[in-house]
């Protein structure tokens, strides 16, 4: 697991007051500040030092910013830029936004303007660094992988790395389909009884006299069919891990019978008088308000707190948008190998309206839904007329604009710009490229905003940055 650092910044300006005044400010701020006057310089710095953000002014003397950006990318992939440019260059700085920039600022920069991209490259930098380690270290097993980009998820994924090692039974919350078993695949892939097996019981498929049976095993003659002795799902998973989904369908018998296991780590077979002991790790899932359920009497207080030792609460998937398209990319890839079909990605309308779609059934519905894409798309891109209608309905609704008559084009052109970039994801590209407008018509309006926000540099307005730090 990283530890978050306060972030390495490169200052690269010519300008020594300008230069002097940014330094400055990131002290104030808790980051690592480090100055050069060239992009020479600024190269060795880079190969030397592990340089977390760049930050250079777009015209220097030697290499330009541009110039810089590329090879400081290709030295160090990992490094995020920050431009800034005068108000004549604002064309180039879009352009190097495609080369990799993370941002650019125009001049003269506000302290709060700078701080903020300062501030968001370096969470952009965490978060990647992050994830990385944490795909890492949950999906060394063959299990299903835990496939997350969102806040949310990441913080279950720092959770499992935590609690997977110890022997704490643990419950999974959550609305059907949001992929509580797959969390418990993933706390058993990271524990020390990985190697054992993990063993799925799912509760509310078997009628109260099998469901007995199933995880407590039987002695031959235990009741009529009982030709052979069976072992139970205890058994099969000693030393390993029990998974009991839909706990809270469990009948009131069973759970005396389940807390006196959790209780005593001990049971019996149905007919047999040898108490065999249970070295068994539980964990458990459930869809239901457990707390409801122990207010009405249909489940067990002592039980429903052995079981909650430590809760796992797993988000909805409309709750945790990031992670749609990283699962729908998953699933493609995953549903398009099964098929032998070659298909490379979604159209943009398409993953548009995945994205906008609410999924009443969680993870579960969108991988439904893009398998079901998978086989009726004959390209290289799944379009929006092959995911199931209510899918491509809800985004058409949600994507339309509604105006009254008079409103000013200025007001019109700022809520489409806006909304947009919500359907986006705040990807501004393919946000112009929906809109039929130039990158830079996009950035100039969350520049004029961002100048709303700030308002005015502290001083003359055409003074440099040095009379605002």
């Amino acid at each position: 697991m990283s530890i978050r650092k306060s972030p390495t910044i490169l200052v690269v300006e010519d300008d020594t007051e300008n230069r002097a005044a940014m330094v400055k400010v990131f002290e104030g701020a808790g980051y690592n500040p480090l100055e050069t006057d060239n992009g020479q310089q600024a190269m060795d710095f880079i190969l030397e030092n592990d340089i977390d953000i760049l930050v250079t002014d777009l015209r220097l003397p030697v290499m330009d910013g541009v110039e810089l950006l590329k090879r400081a990318r290709a030295a160090a992939p990992e490094i995020e830029v920050i431009l800034i440019t005068g108000h004549g260059t604002v064309e180039v700085a879009v352009e190097a936004i495609k080369e990799g920039a993370y941002d650019f600022i125009t001049k003269p920069v506000k302290k709060a303007q700078l701080l903020r991209a300062v501030e968001k490259a370096a969470e952009k930098q965490y978060l990647s660094r992050e994830n990385r380690e944490l795909r890492s270290q949950l999906t060394q097993s063959g299990t299903r992988r835990l496939i997350y980009g969102s806040h949310e998820m990441r913080n279950i994924a720092r959770m499992i790395e935590q609690v997977a090692p110890s022997s704490a039974t643990i419950l999974v919350t959550g609305e059907s389909g949001t992929g509580k078993e797959v969390v418990a695949d993933a706390i058993h892939a990271a524990s020390p009884r990985r190697a054992r097996p993990l063993i799925k019981v799912s509760c509310a498929a078997l009628p109260e006299t099998l469901l007995e049976a199933e995880l407590f095993g039987y002695e031959k003659g235990a009741f009529t069919g009982a030709n052979a002795r069976k072992e139970g799902r205890f058994e099969l998973a000693n030393g390993g891990t029990l998974f009991l989904d839909e706990v809270g369908e469990i009948p009131p018998a069973i759970q005396v019978k389940l807390l006196r296991v959790l209780q005593d780590g001990k049971f019996e077979r149905l007919g047999g008088t040898r108490t065999i002991d249970a070295d068994v790790r539980i964990i458990t899932a459930t869809n239901k308000d457990l707390h409801k359920e122990v207010e009405e009497k249909r489940f067990r207080e002592d039980l429903f707190y052995r079981l909650n030792v430590i809760n796992i609460h797993v988000p909805a998937l409309r709750d945790r948008k990031e992670d749609i398209q990283l699962l729908a990319m998953h699933f493609l890839k995953t549903y398009a190998e099964k098929n032998n079909k070659a298909i490379e990605g979604f159209s943009e309308d398409a993953m548009l309206a995945l994205v906008s779609y609410d999924w009443p059934g969680n993870v579960r519905e969108l991988e439904n839904a893009v398998e079901r894409a998978v086989v009726f798309t004959n390209g290289k891109q799944i379009p929006l007329n092959v995911l199931p209608q209510g899918v491509s309905a809800f985004a058409e609704a949600r994507h339309s604009l509604t105006f009254k008559i008079g409103t000013p084009l200025r007001e019109l052109e700022r809520k489409a710009i806006e909304i947009t970039l919500q359907h986006t994801r705040g990807d501004k590209n393919m946000a112009a490229r929906l809109l039929g407008i130039a990158t830079r018509t996009i950035y100039r309006h969350l520049e004029k905003q961002e100048h709303e926000l700030d308002g005015e540099p502290i001083g003359d307005a055409e003074e440099s940055f040095a009379a605002d730090a």
